[in-house]
């Protein structure tokens, strides 16, 4: 038996980086996934085929984050996407991944810029999970994906850095009142990663790659499966007895 047979996943901004590995993970350890996507619907349909092809079981949900209506029109789809799968209209797991970045100094933030970085990074989860907690079972798993920016000062994006920290607060906050469901809430916060986010500045740059190694205390540049395999120990049942908690998936990044 797989570790997550017969529960319900919701991933975030699941159909590229950290989202689509996480998904892809998930679902290898037995949980149904519902995939999001904001825009890229034949990369999250290529996520669910991954799924689907090693015998799990997924569907994608789009929903662009930040805007309004942005969670009714991502629970419509959830709900529409169980019910023809014929699963009950509940969840286990809710991983908060999908974040912009705003690679900005405070001198050239815009306000426009910040309400959005602000809307899909922080509004965005904090409502998901508000309309997610009913559906919830008692002994799920709630998982937000932050950054190391809120330990490692990241001037250079720093309103996207706030946006995290808000993030992490929002953690430890919402532990204390799920606690007597048996529901976890944790933070897992990775550092530099090998993405399509990062592509342009780190993929074919030896000096960026050396540059981030040296930072790291375990040498080399994250990879997705890094973070993926971390929310599972958390989306597990050996992850029962952690809440609260901020997981630095760093590498050890700036000790």
């Amino acid at each position: 038996m797989a570790k997550l047979d017969g529960k319900i996943a919701l991933v975030t901004g699941a159909s590229r980086g950290i989202g689509r590995a996480i998904a892809e993970r998930l679902g290898r350890d037995g949980a149904s996934v519902v995939v999001h996507y904001a825009h890229d619907e034949t990369a999250a349909k290529d996520v669910v085929n991954t799924i689907t092809a090693a015998g799990g079981a997924a569907f994608a949900v789009r929903a662009e984050l930040g805007v309004d209506g942005d969670v009714d029109t991502l629970f419509a789809g959830v709900t529409e996407g169980l019910r023809a799968a014929g699963s009950p209209e509940a969840l286990d797991i809710l991983v908060n991944n999908a974040g912009i970045g705003l690679p900005a100094p405070i001198e050239s933030v815009e306000p426009a810029d910040f309400d959005k970085v602000f809307a899909v990074n922080v509004r965005a989860p904090f409502f998901i999970t508000q309309r997610a907690l009913p559906l919830l079972r008692d002994g799920g798993r709630i998982i937000n994906i932050s950054s190391g920016v809120t330990r490692i000062a990241f001037p250079e994006g720093i309103a996207y850095a706030m946006t995290k920290g808000a993030l992490d607060t929002f953690t430890r906050t919402l532990a204390k009142p799920l606690g007597a469901r048996g529901i976890t809430v944790n933070t897992v916060a990775p550092g530099v990663v090998d993405t399509d986010v990062n592509a342009g500045w780190l993929r074919g740059n030896p000096d960026a790659e050396a540059a981030v190694s040296a930072q790291a205390a375990l040498g080399r540049v994250g990879r997705s499966v890094d973070i993926a395999d971390a929310v599972a120990l958390l989306a597990s049942d050996e992850g029962r007895w952690v809440t609260a908690t901020w997981i630095d998936a760093t590498g050890g990044a700036a000790l």
